[in-house]
């Protein structure tokens, strides 16, 4: 009886992950589907092999819970700082289950499942949405309040807005992945495809979060051009990738002609008012005019740079970072940020803060690993991935967030978990094959 069912859970693995990286972004099914994931190792704990060459993997995927470990005693709770160190302990759970699996995982059938339940999710949800919030949608549809619409759609699934859209363009990119390197024979599932490439664009684009947004469609653009050159001639790669630009930009065009507010947000009011940074209460209205623009989060970052270099060997520990930001607002005299106690949203400054020069240089080893398994995989998907989670831990801090935390423990434990088991194999050769699988 044991051996079936280990057999069956052997067999289906992929489906098991696949199903968890597509609820990690609402927190209460995933904490639940994390602790089935666990009982459900611990009962075929045969499965797991340990690869010692593989513990430099695990280390760097652990070190900001290994962080949190080490400084604990620099918080002037132990409990608050227990409570940052239990936030993060996904970050060990996932390499040591993943990554010392006894087979290579199935990339394609994991993002397969991956895509089509998210997809899924989001469409119900997005379904929901229109029916509980039929007013915003319908003055949506009339050109009025375009801004909402994206936040009240995050804010309806009970999620951040940029924390979802981050799941989304990496949906997208995952997409495009699957469909131009396991292109299906059947004409249907070529349809099915491109369809849920379509919808998931759609969705990024509602969200509409300024980074998820650019690294998104510029991660698809990429892996369309890298993967058509490996199969196609370059003149018709660079054509096939023109065409895919083309069939984007005839969407975006779409979109910013429903939603007129879309070439504002991504033009003035992104970068104005750059020169008023550490001047925000000079504004008559910082709400309405410079909330969510840049210059507010310069003003942050500025602030948290400063606070940090008075502490920067061991900075001011986890549990306490937040409220030595808040008052090093009051110390400075700014009113605004200090109403609404702006978090660092600065993956990197927020380490610096919290943990000093160690703390920075974690946060950089973390994401130069997966810039170094992109490399070694030759992988398209896995340097977009690098791309959206390094560039969007600049102007926020995912690494504190458990929808973050998982997200990033899960896949670099996949990519991680192939990586190694190819150097299992030995060869080169196997390092791009096995992808295929």
């Amino acid at each position: 009886m044991y051996k079936n069912l280990f057999s069956l859970y052997l067999k289906n693995y992929e489906w098991l992950v696949g199903i968890l990286g597509s609820i990690l972004v609402f927190r209460k099914p995933a904490t639940i589907a994390i602790i089935i994931f666990l009982v459900l190792h611990c009962v075929f704990f045969k499965s797991i092999r340990w690869n010692k060459k593989a513990k430099w993997s695990i280390i760097v995927i652990a070190a900001p819970f290994l962080l949190d470990l080490l400084f604990i005693w620099n918080n002037e709770l132990f409990a608050d700082g227990l409570k940052h160190t239990e936030k993060r302990f996904s970050l060990l759970l996932f390499p040591l289950l993943i990554i010392c699996q006894g087979r290579r995982l199935n990339l394609f059938k994991t993002l397969w499942i991956y895509v089509s339940i998210f997809t899924a999710i989001l469409t119900v949800l997005f379904i929901r949405f229109t029916i509980i919030d039929t007013v915003l949608v319908i003055k949506y549809l009339n050109g009025i309040h375009l801004w909402e619409i994206g936040y009240s759609f995050a804010a309806s699934m009970g999620l951040h807005a940029p924390a979802v859209n981050m799941h989304v363009a990496f949906l997208v990119m995952a997409i495009a992945y699957l469909l131009f390197n396991k292109r299906p024979k059947q004409v249907y599932l070529i349809i099915v495809h491109i369809s849920l490439l379509v919808i998931s664009i759609f969705y990024l684009l509602v969200l509409n979060t300024r980074i998820a947004v650019v690294v998104g469609l510029v991660g698809l653009l990429c892996i369309v051009f890298l993967n058509s050159v490996k199969k196609l001639r370059k003149r018709n790669a660079l054509i096939f990738t023109s065409g895919t630009l083309l069939l984007l930009c005839l969407m975006l065009f779409a979109f910013a002609k429903a939603n007129t507010y879309m070439l504002e947000k991504y033009t003035k009011d992104t970068f104005k008012n750059l020169d008023m940074v550490g001047r925000l209460d000079e504004f008559d209205n910082p709400e309405g005019e410079v909330f969510s623009s840049l210059v507010t989060r310069v003003s942050i970052w500025k602030t948290a740079f400063e606070r940090a270099m008075e502490n920067p060997w061991i900075g001011v520990g986890a549990a306490d970072g937040k409220d030595e930001l808040h008052q090093a607002y009051i110390d400075t005299n700014q009113v605004f940020l200090a109403k609404y106690k702006f978090p660092t949203h600065n993956q990197y400054l927020d380490f610096f803060l919290k943990f000093g020069v160690l703390g920075l240089a974690v946060v950089l080893l973390f994401m130069t690993h997966i810039f170094f398994l992109s490399i070694k995989l030759r992988n398209s998907l896995v340097l977009m991935f690098f791309t959206l989670f390094a560039v969007s831990n600049l102007t926020d801090d995912f690494l504190i967030r458990f929808d973050g935390i998982t997200f990033s423990a899960l896949w670099v434990s996949i990519f991680a978990n192939i990586y190694w088991h190819n150097r299992l194999d030995r060869g080169p050769a196997t390092s791009h094959n096995s992808l295929m699988n």
